[in-house]
C-alpha cells in the first residue's frame, strides 16, 4: 500500500511540475523579452496572491516529489535501506519545504 501511494504522489507531483516548470519559465522568457527588470517583475509579483498561491503549489509539489525520487536512489547506489533513510528523505523533504517556503514568502511578502 505504501509503495502505491508513494508510487502515486511521485506521479502527480511530476505532472504538477511540469505545468509549473513550463509556466514559471515561460513567465520569465516573456518578462526578459519584454525589457523587465529583476526590481521591476518583484514590485509585479510582490503583494500578488495568485502568483503566491502558484508558487506555493510549486514548492510543495517540488517538497514532497523530490524525497519520493530520492529514496530509490539511496536503495540502489548506497543500498541504503530501513528506518535511517526513510527518516532522511523525510527530513530533506522539510528541509526543501522549509526553504522554498522562506523563498516565496521572502518574494511576496
Amino acid at each position: 500500500m505504501t509503495q502505491t501511494v508513494l508510487w502515486l504522489a511521485q506521479r502527480i507531483t511530476a505532472a504538477i511540475l511540469a505545468v509549473c516548470v513550463v509556466v514559471h519559465l515561460a513567465t520569465i522568457i516573456y518578462a526578459v523579452q519584454g525589457g523587465l527588470t529583476a526590481a521591476e517583475i518583484l514590485g509585479r509579483t510582490r503583494g500578488n496572491t495568485a502568483w503566491l498561491a502558484f508558487y506555493l503549489v510549486f514548492v510543495v509539489a517540488a517538497a514532497i516529489h523530490a524525497p519520493i525520487g530520492l529514496r530509490p536512489v539511496l536503495g540502489e547506489w548506497l543500498k541504503w535501506r530501513g528506518t535511517s533513510r526513510e527518516v532522511f528523505v523525510a527530513l530533506f523533504g522539510l528541509a526543501l519545504l522549509g526553504m522554498g517556503m522562506r523563498a516565496v514568502l521572502a518574494v511576496f511578502a
